[in-house]
């Protein structure tokens, strides 16, 4: 056997927010054919994370640092690595496919490209999916986003080989015995989201209900698990977070806000309760009891259309009187969910396709997106220059980069402006909103 067949794959992920950096690590580790060096990397921007929300995600690198688009592309000619995980929002993928597409087009070798979804796939499909186009492998992370994938690429006429069926990375953990004495008070856990829903009036009624089950049932301990503190972003902004609205309510004794690692809340839940969260998924892998609220409607808008057929779906009403819903065996089984200890192997696939491709005599072809300044001339140049590129990939003049680490004078003006931002979202921007609607 070769050496190079037994030493650790050198494995990047470039991830752009907490939640894809999640993603993308436990990706590499799953789906990695043999043990791997595993290099973070960061991409600077508004939804960065803090050391904190790194800590609270509870994954490691063997290194991490944060890079500009222009840097990450430099360290992508002058390392060689043997697979490279994006784990950013679609425009973020397209860009870097081409600025890779540039920098590798005179190497003989490079690495394998993988990307996907962080969690469930419920809007913009066709956009999302032709802007991660030209990756080797594009991870579906259930049968039916499997399907739906190849949808859309056999119907625009791009090839669909790269689809590749696998599951949620971080579904685990031990599997619900019920309630039982000993185990402490029935624990109901609201997970909530950063954008859904969007409007002050519709966070604050459930906010009202998640207090009024409190109330209602003073046995139970509630928990509001939140995602990040004031001030942090995630994958999506936040401009109202419940623990300001939550600020104006009294708030009974056995109802708090909790934060940390979902897997460690799980573990103590007798009830997850959201409007469309990915937690819903983590929940049903694990057997708890799990419902999807459809008192602000069923709607693409609140993503809890993706639900519909789970068995899931409930008011509050209805859990108020003591309702837990039944999921349906087949519609967890289309999803990934994988209750029944399929999970093993659902990542099987994708590691023999990246050895294989590994194994590729004479190295692996060009990156080749279905978007080129041919087929998407008005759209594409846009995706690109947002990260600072030209339409052939190449750094646009100007374009952020660092050759050494930034000083204290330069992190300071950067927190200070992230702040700015931060604040302009969830503070300036919703004062406007309501003005323009008087």
């Amino acid at each position: 056997m070769p050496a190079s067949a037994t030493k650790p794959l050198r494995v990047a992920v470039l991830a752009d927010s907490d939640t894809r950096w999640k993603w993308g690590t436990l990706t590499a580790n799953r789906i990695a054919p043999r043990d791997i060096r595993l290099d973070g990397l960061l991409l600077r921007g508004r939804a960065t994370p803090t050391p904190r929300q790194l800590g609270e995600v509870g994954v490691t690198a063997d290194s991490l640092r944060e890079v500009t688009a222009v840097e990450f592309l430099r360290t992508m000619r002058e390392e060689s690595y043997d697979v490279l995980v994006l784990a950013l929002v679609g425009g973020g993928v397209q860009a870097m496919l081409h600025g890779l597409k540039r920098i590798w087009e005179d190497r003989p070798r490079r690495p394998v490209v993988v990307t996907g979804y962080v969690g469930v796939v419920y809007e913009k499909l066709a956009d999302g999916l032709l802007l991660r186009h030209g990756a080797d492998l594009v991870l579906a992370n259930s049968r039916q986003d499997a399907d739906r994938f190849r949808a859309v690429y056999d119907g625009v006429g791009a090839d669909a080989s790269s689809v590749t069926e696998v599951a949620l990375p971080f579904l685990g953990g031990a599997a619900y015995e019920g309630e039982h004495e000993g185990r402490g008070p029935c624990t109901v856990v609201f997970a909530a989201q950063p954008s859904v829903p969007d409007t002050r009036r519709d966070r604050t009624y459930l906010l009202e209900r998640l207090v009024r089950h409190a109330r209602r049932h003073p046995e139970r301990e509630v928990l509001l698990k939140l995602r990040s503190r004031p001030g942090e972003h995630t994958t999506h902004i936040e401009e109202l977070p419940y623990q300001k609205l939550a600020q104006r309510q009294d708030l009974p004794p056995n109802f708090r806000l909790v934060y940390g690692h979902m897997g460690e809340v799980l573990d103590r839940t007798d009830l997850l309760v959201t409007v469309s969260s990915t937690a819903a998924l983590e929940s049903l892998h694990r057997r708890i009891p799990t419902a999807v609220l459809t008192d602000l409607g069923i709607r693409e808008a609140l993503g809890n259309h993706h639900f519909v057929g789970s068995g899931c779906l409930a008011s509050w009403d209805q859990l108020d009187d003591g309702h837990r819903p039944e999921p349906d065996e087949e519609w967890l089984a289309r999803q990934g969910v994988a209750a029944d200890g399929g999970y093993a192997t659902a990542f099987d696939t994708a590691r023999a396709r990246i050895a294989a491709l590994l194994d590729r005599p004479g190295g692996l072809p060009p990156i080749t997106p279905y978007y080129t300044p041919v087929t998407a001339p008005g759209y594409l140049p846009g995706v690109l220059a947002r990260h600072h590129l030209g339409p052939d990939g190449t750094p646009l003049p100007g374009a952020p980069a660092a050759d050494r680490e930034p000083g204290p004078v330069r992190r300071i003006v950067r927190r200070t402006a992230r702040g700015a931002y931060r604040h302009g979202v969830q503070r300036v921007a919703p004062v406007i909103r309501r003005m323009g609607e008087l």
